[in-house]
């Protein structure tokens, strides 16, 4: 079993930050691409950011420039730094990875966490 806990969610003001982390935890074997997605009421969930094993970053155009992703494969955490915040970031923001689990031989597959709130008051 796999899991994926978020935290540092909470209430900002317009233009202030916030840290979210993800740890996993449980019999990963090796953990691939982590990302952090996001959905705000009445939308689909769309990807924010996403980060490669060797450090390489993707974010979404809205995102660009004012979060930065991060991971620490050795603690098995991500994180995502998010400045400038703005209303259009209101959402639950949710964590995901690709994951190599016991036993050695099975597939890997994705796993998500329970979510996060995020909300920014103007």
């Amino acid at each position: 079993q796999v899991q994926l806990v978020e935290s540092g969610g909470g209430l900002v003001q317009t233009g202030g930050s916030l840290r979210l982390s993800c740890a996993a935890s449980g019999s990963i074997l090796k953990i691939n691409d982590m990302g952090w997605y996001r959905q705000a009421p009445g939308k689909k969930r769309e990807l924010v950011a996403s980060i490669t094993s060797g450090g390489s970053t993707n974010y979404s155009d809205p995102v660009k420039g004012r979060f930065t992703i991060s991971r620490d494969n050795a603690k098995l955490l991500v994180y995502l730094q998010m400045n400038s915040l703005n209303s259009e970031d209101t959402a639950v923001y949710y964590c995901n990875a690709n994951v190599n689990a016991v036993p050695i031989w099975s597939r890997s597959q994705y796993y998500w966490g329970q979510g996060t709130q995020v909300t920014v008051s103007s």
